[in-house]
């Protein structure tokens, strides 16, 4: 994975419904065991992990995703959005309580917005001129968005309280 892909990977396992340990996800993110990478690279990515953690945890959370920005200067979400879309397939049945809803499916629109099929072809039905608007739209609502998803899976993960 490169540097984007990467950064929504780990943040679609830290959004995760389900709790995703390392030795589950470590390999996939390194695309080989984590023996043969340098500790120095484990330990980047690792760090990048808590920095999520606790961006998400703070009050209010925040997320600042790495996104590519073109040269034109306009962002690009693409990897990071199939990186984050990578840590949802660990998990996919999970994640249908969240996606049942439609306030989940507003919170998921800006990820999925950026998907293409095995064509080519984009996931929503715009015009060349409207999906690039779309597209700037939906990336900077992911910023916005990603923290409800954390949110709403932190609170289904937590003990309810005894009376």
């Amino acid at each position: 994975m490169q540097l984007s892909d990467l950064d929504g990977f780990l943040t679609g396992v830290i959004c995760s419904p389900d709790l995703i340990v390392p030795s589950r996800w470590l390999p996939i993110a390194l695309g080989g065991q984590a023996i043969d990478v340098p500790s120095e690279i484990l330990e980047l990515i690792m760090q990048r992990y808590n920095e999520i953690v606790v961006a998400l945890n703070s009050e209010p959370p925040v997320l600042e995703p790495i996104f590519w920005q073109a040269k034109e200067g306009h962002v690009i979400a693409m990897d990071w959005c199939e990186g984050f879309m990578d840590a949802f397939h660990l998990h996919a049945d999970s994640w249908h309580e969240l996606l049942r809803s439609d306030m989940g499916r507003e919170w998921m629109f800006p990820i999925l917005a950026h998907l293409v099929d095995e064509d080519g072809q984009s996931l929503v039905e715009a015009s060349e001129e409207q999906m690039d608007a779309l597209l700037d739209t939906a990336a900077e609502m992911i910023p916005t968005t990603i923290p409800h998803i954390f949110t709403f899976w932190q609170a289904k993960r937590m003990p309810t309280p005894p009376n």
